[in-house]
């Protein structure tokens, strides 16, 4: 049994959830989300629960889809409710973020050129241009997730010096540089 899977989903008050084989729709006070489920996998609701049930539990392959999407469809409960944000701090000497426009962010990377990314739709930033942080926030934990490993990727942390874009609490394991010979 999957100890994931088995675990209730609880609706907060605000909450509707709509299945129809495959598909399920989750609508909230801060939006609105719709899923895909996988065939190995039914939706039961029970008032204020909701159930994520394989459809052949003797099947040993519906055991990781049924935990997987009793947690994507708990990601979207939670995401419809109180939304997800997600932090990220520039680290380095002229390094800096901020706001180009209503939908985009501009990153002065140290390179020759100031990059402009452009924010999905249903992400909002909000830049604290003194800290060098910008958090990113999103009903849906997926695309904020991908958000904010593209503006990583532009510069992710190096270990020598710990210059770069970095999730705020992220931990660098610094490396020692080369030694000098004497």
């Amino acid at each position: 049994m999957s100890r994931i899977g088995k675990l209730p989903i609880t609706l907060p008050n605000g909450v509707k959830v709509a299945w129809s084989d495959p598909d399920i729709e989750v609508k909230g006070p801060k939006g609105s989300l719709r899923r895909r489920l996988h065939e190995k996998v039914t939706v039961e609701s029970d008032g204020g629960l909701l159930r994520i049930v394989p459809r052949d539990a003797a099947d040993p392959a519906s055991k990781p889809f049924w935990g997987l999407t009793r947690s994507l469809v708990n990601n979207m409960v939670t995401g419809v409710s109180a939304g997800f944000t997600k932090t990220l701090e520039v680290q380095g000497v002229g390094w800096k973020i901020e706001e180009e426009g209503p939908r985009a962010l501009r990153l002065s990377l140290g390179f020759s050129h100031p990059v402009v990314f452009a924010l999905p739709e249903g992400v909002d930033a909000k830049v604290d241009s003194k800290a060098g942080r910008v958090a990113l926030s999103a009903v849906d934990n997926e695309l904020l997730g991908r958000t904010c490993a593209a503006v990583r990727a532009y510069r992710p942390p190096e270990p020598y010096k710990g210059k770069g874009i970095r999730y705020l609490g992220e931990v660098i394991r610094r490396k020692v540089g080369k030694a000098g010979s004497k």
